[in-house]
């Protein structure tokens, strides 16, 4: 709606012509005109006033300013809105004109008239100023406005920069003036004026016309009437007095007078005058929505993931700073791997299961095989700051370095992954082993030499003893099994197929230990680690590290590369295929025996529970999904022993009944309607010798880890979770037992 420029007055044309005069004595009286009576009150003179002036550098940059990212999950839906300011950049076409002519009107009526300076103004100003012996009137144009409001956003949250951009002083004015030139040299009035309804604040967070037409109208700017846009345009001059929320008179006021000038100046007819007029302020306030926790079904410890990634993962940037400064300066498009189905699924299985009020939490990760990508995340305390609620911002699901804590012991649903070390380094899936109910700890070959020798561990009942085949072992998670077969191939094979499934850096952080208990699962991990290693099972042994984000758009509308699941093969196909049938096998005789699914597909998964039912656990998965749930209690060392869970008594828990039912609604509601397929399973002949047919392989003790032991240092573990210090809900950061 830019109107025709005139040709000028004499004054006019010497405020086009500004820029030849630095040297001049009416370089000083401007800029002192503008917000002061006279240069004189500086005490300083026209020659300071030039050199100050001259000695600017005139190479002003227009900064990229900070706006609102956008987080959508696998189906385009917004997860969130996050953001230092908010604030959407427009282009001038994106805005209602009458916006656009009302913010010129009160605040630079004459701005397509005069260039960088408005010589009528300023000797309005002056003349105003003495009159009354105040600087009550100043006389900056747009164009140094928007010069003021650049160094304002330099200033971020630098409190100093802030006061120094902001402060009323002679030399920021000259500095003002400078660059207001340089301004009006490269760009056109119009973008000007875009740029500064891009960038001014208008107060309850909102930077930029876009964002205040959503947070006082609920509307996109380029909708905006005149009565709403008179409103918007009167809130710059002074965003705290004209609020329309706390001081709606004065906000009616203001824009009344808005509505006037427009009036005045001919940009609306006297009909739409006294209609805007008549019109009440009509506000339709939406709350600023920033962060995380405005996130739905849970996603908010996913949002903060993707946050983590960002920051942390070298695709978006080659330093932390570099980094920081995409996240901080935002306009991104980021497009997740989220499901919302199936973190519906998650969401509900673990609020449903497991009340928020309980003194134990469940946490639940999802992972498509054979892509790494992160399905569903989810866990029963809310994210956020309130305490009251039972909300935290620590992710159950992850590790420390990714907003998580130091992890949880798995317990016995580590077998699987001693077992395809053992397969893949040529033990036969037929082995058995004496398997006695109690034995001495043997000493260990290591990657490095030997262990010590620990304390002797039994198993789970006294009636739990051998020979035992592998098949049958995995099934009732028989403790001397496994430690005689991690003793024939030692610690080293362990090792190497934990760092290729992305278990062998823990979730605190440090490397995992080549200890003799490191087969019972007492080395603490996250439920997002345990499900990528078990997808990879499922994906006939090809590992992807999760991955989170799909596409990044920047800013400037280009697309941002980003984190690959760097999928390799960790172990053969056959290997693969061997556990799958194993834990077949757990699902259909074993301690998971009562987890099938309601469509009667096949599921393959683990059992675990700690020492002391501290955690218990259960991974699981189909061909086409893999999914870790975890229960205990969130600053461990909560006993699951004679509790109260999601309004049940339980006088012990254990894997298959404590998180087994969560894994399993989770399951049924993420499969529902997809069709069924199958693993390709390894024929296992039956074993020379058959167990105790006393000895139930379904009974859910059998999936007890560390149960029974005697306490040998190898062997005990809390099982909780380890925060590091000074984390909400943190404890001292030392580490558990081992």
């Amino acid at each position: 709606m830019a109107p025709s420029r005139s040709t000028g007055t004499l004054m006019d044309k010497a405020g086009h012509g500004v820029k030849f005069l630095g040297g001049s004595i009416l370089a000083g009286v401007l800029v002192a005109g503008m917000a002061l009576p006279a240069v004189g009150a500086f005490g300083l003179t026209a020659k300071d006033t030039a050199e100050s002036f001259d000695n600017i550098p005139d190479d002003f940059k227009q900064p990229t300013l900070s706006q609102a990212s956008m987080i959508y999950d696998a189906k385009g839906g917004l997860i969130a809105k996050v953001y230092d300011r908010d604030r959407t950049i427009l282009t001038a076409d994106q805005m209602a004109p009458v916006m656009r002519q009302a913010q010129v009107d009160i605040e630079d009526a004459r701005f397509y008239e005069h260039g960088a300076v408005d010589l009528k103004g300023v000797l309005r100003a002056i003349t105003k100023n003495a009159e009354s012996g105040t600087a009550a009137q100043g006389a900056s144009t747009l164009t140094q406005q928007y010069v003021k409001n650049v160094f304002v956003e330099q200033a971020g949250d630098d409190q100093q920069a802030f006061l120094e951009a902001t402060k009323k002083s002679l030399g920021r004015k000259i500095q003002e003036l400078k660059y207001a030139i340089k301004l009006e040299e490269d760009l056109s009035k119009d973008q000007i004026l875009t740029n500064y309804l891009n960038i001014t604040f208008y107060g309850h967070q909102a930077y930029g016309v876009e964002a205040a037409a959503n947070r006082y109208f609920s509307k996109s700017a380029k909708d905006l009437t005149i009565p709403e846009a008179a409103m918007l345009a009167g809130l710059v001059q002074n965003p705290t007095a004209y609020d329309p929320i706390a001081h709606p008179q004065a906000a009616q006021t203001r824009r009344n007078t808005v509505i006037n000038k427009l009036l005045e100046y001919k940009h609306i007819t006297p009909e739409e005058a006294k209609a805007a007029l008549d019109t009440p302020l009509g506000i339709k306030y939406s709350e600023p929505q920033n962060g995380c926790i405005t996130a739905q079904n849970g996603m908010g410890f996913f949002c903060d993931y993707v946050r983590h990634v960002i920051k942390q993962d070298p695709a978006f940037g080659a330093t932390a700073a570099d980094r920081q400064k995409l996240w901080a300066q935002g306009g991104l498009k980021i497009n997740t791997t989220i499901d919302p189905d199936k973190q519906a699924a998650m969401y509900n299985a673990v609020t449903k299961k497991v009340y928020v009020t309980d003194p134990v939490s469940a946490a639940g990760s999802m992972v498509e095989p054979g892509t790494g990508k992160i399905l569903a995340m989810a866990q029963t305390r809310p994210y956020g700051l309130d305490t009251s609620k039972n909300q935290i911002v620590l992710n159950l699901n992850v590790g420390a370095s990714m907003g998580g804590g130091n992890g949880f012991s798995p317990g016995s649903t580590f077998k699987p992954i001693v077992a395809a070390a053992a397969l893949d380094s040529g033990i036969p899936i037929t082995q058995e082993y004496p398997s006695p109910y109690s034995m001495a700890y043997p000493k260990m070959s290591t990657c490095d030499g030997t262990t010590n020798d620990t304390p002797t561990l039994t198993n789970e009942s006294t009636s739990e003893h051998g020979p035992y085949s592998l098949q049958v072992a995995m099934q009732k998670s028989v403790n001397t099994y496994f430690i005689q077969l991690e003793e024939q191939m030692g610690l080293c094979p362990i090792k190497q197929m934990t760092d290729k499934l992305g278990l062998g850096t823990l979730a605190n952080g440090s490397k995992i230990q080549q200890v003799a208990s490191m087969v019972l699962g007492t080395q603490e991990v996250s439920p997002l680690q345990m499900a990528s290693a078990y997808a990879a099972f499922a994906a006939r042994g090809l590992y992807c590290s999760p991955v989170a984000i799909t596409s990044v758009t920047g800013s400037n509308g280009k697309d941002i590369g980003v984190p690959s699941a760097n999928c390799t093969q960790a172990m053969s196909q056959t290997t693969a295929d061997g556990i799958n049938t194993l834990l077949l096998g757990v699902t259909e005789k074993g301690t998971g025996s009562a987890l099938g699914l309601n469509d009667g597909r096949q599921i393959a998964g683990k059992t675990g529970t700690t020492d002391e039912r501290f955690a218990a656990w259960f991974t699981g998965y189909t061909p086409d999904l893999a999914t870790s749930v975890w229960l205990g209690g969130v600053g461990g060392n909560v006993s699951m022993k004679k509790i109260y869970i999601g309004g049940t008594y339980r006088p012990a828990v254990y894997g298959a009944d404590g998180p087994g039912p969560i894994w399993q609604k989770a399951m049924n509601d993420a499969l529902k309607g997809s069709d069924p397929r199958t693993f390709q399973r390894v024929d296992i002949p039956q074993p020379t010798q058959t167990p105790n047919p006393s000895d139930s392989p379904s009974a859910p003790s059998g999936d007890n880890a560390q149960g029974g032991n005697t306490g040998w240092p190898g062997g005990a573990t809390n099982g909780g979770i380890t925060l590091p210090p000074g984390v909400i809900g943190g404890n001292t950061g030392k580490p558990g037992r081992h």
